[in-house]
């Protein structure tokens, strides 16, 4: 115990990920064999932003105590045994001078007391990019508390189905959201070759394309475009340098160029084109206008609808150029990966960012990192600081590299147009 921790808070925050549990699990037995009591908050940061001594949290409710006989068998088990949620106490807080500020911090504020009203004196953060912000902003906050405060240190796992993360090769779900992603894929090129249908898919992936290939490798689409390929006569003429507009014509033509290829030197009349959900990110702002954001500012892509948006168009367009009437289907999936029961390397990988958690936080005293691996799953700590743009306090989003080898191997696998 002489790394004076003697509760430890678990909390995970934004969208689910297959091997959350393993997470969960193998910090918290981690942290039980070596006599570190645990707390599962409950949907992330929901129940701690609006703390105040008045309502105190609830045991059951707010939080759950983790103890060994209810952590059996759930490394490998679907869903978050601990909710999630994507409430945001940083929300307001944009630069380092706004830690000065109290209204600003006011929801920092409350989720330390909360977490102290209980015992807390360390953090595990499991999330995506926007609650490692969160994180660093947590950690921020106590350094302007009054000297001699009790400080809770941070630290954070990354996950995200996305596989956008900088700072580790790839984050856990990722596998399985893939594999999930490709069965269904393959299951409707099946279903497009028997009615001589054409499928346009939209996939999850915010920000990069990584999710898209992979589902689209995995499940052998003939065409995927993510936002990685909106460059050249693919972008708008009004683009700018801060703000990539799509060219959605030029898209949906090479669409309708590759169905024709394929219908007309290949006698394919069917096929699964795969579109990442964050070319919405692309569209115009006159079409973003009525699109809702979320407590982190990102607009709800699945009220966008990609795909229906693009069938309806490809549908259009191919008529048009052909003559002929060609039944295309527009299809949002994501969510059914979400969840999905882990395979066994996001097992693997989950249980070892778990460990890695109790081993920052009770072996090496760390504050302020995230858990990595590389290699063989050897563990590593990437400071906050090195992730997180100190002047902006966001993060950088991991994309594909152009021309990249990942990159050039959906061009290998997809239906290759000859000029």
């Amino acid at each position: 115990m002489s790394h004076g921790i003697k509760k430890v808070a678990l909390l995970f925050s934004g969208g689910p990920a297959p091997g959350a549990n393993s997470v969960i699990s193998t910090c918290a037995i981690s942290c039980l064999n070596h006599g570190v009591e645990v707390v599962g908050i409950k949907y992330g940061y929901s129940n701690l932003i609006d703390f105040s001594p008045e309502s105190p949290l609830e045991e059951g409710k707010d939080f759950i105590t983790l103890k060994e006989p209810m952590l059996r068998k759930t490394r490998s088990k679907e869903g978050i045994i601990i909710g999630t949620a994507r409430a945001n106490p940083g929300k307001h807080v944009s630069s380092p001078e706004h830690m000065h500020d109290e209204e600003k911090t006011a929801p920092l504020r409350r989720t330390y007391e909360a977490l102290r009203s209980i015992g807390v004196d360390a953090l595990v953060s499991i999330g995506g990019d926007d609650t490692l912000k969160t994180a660093n902003k947590f950690k921020l906050f106590q350094n302007s508390l009054p000297e001699g405060s009790q400080k809770i240190p941070v630290v954070h796992v990354p996950k995200t189905i996305d596989n956008d993360y900088m700072g580790i090769d790839f984050t856990f779900g990722y596998f399985t959201a893939v594999e999930t992603l490709g069965t269904e894929i393959r299951n409707l090129h099946a279903d497009a070759e028997a009615g001589r249908a054409y499928f346009i898919v939209e996939s999850m992936g915010r920000s990069a394309g990584w999710l898209a290939y992979g589902a689209a490798i995995s499940g052998e689409a003939n065409m995927v475009i993510s936002v990685e390929d909106i460059t050249g006569d693919r972008l708008a003429p009004e683009s700018t340098a801060t703000r990539k507009i799509m060219n959605i014509e030029k898209v949906v033509e090479d669409i309708v160029a590759m169905m024709r290829y394929r219908q007309e030197k290949q006698s394919k009349e069917y096929g699964v084109v795969v579109l990442a959900e964050g070319l919405a990110e692309y569209l115009s702002d006159d079409v973003l206008k009525d699109i809702p954001r979320d407590d982190h500012g990102h607009i709800s892509v699945a009220h966008v609808d990609l795909g229906k948006m693009f069938a309806k168009r490809v549908a259009a367009e191919y008529q048009k150029q052909t003559g002929i009437k060609r039944k295309i289907t527009g299809l949002q999936l994501g969510y059914e990966s979400r969840c999905a029961r882990p395979q066994a390397f996001d097992v693997m990988l989950g249980s070892q960012l778990g460990v890695g958690a109790y081993r920052a936080l009770c072996e090496e005293k760390l504050n302020g990192v995230m858990v990595s691996v590389s290699g063989q799953l050897d563990l590593h700590y990437v400071p906050f600081e090195k992730l997180v743009d100190p002047a902006t306090l966001v993060t950088v989003v991991r994309f594909i590299p152009p021309g990249s080898d990942f990159h050039k191997l959906a061009r290998f696998l997809e239906t290759h147009i000859k000029d």
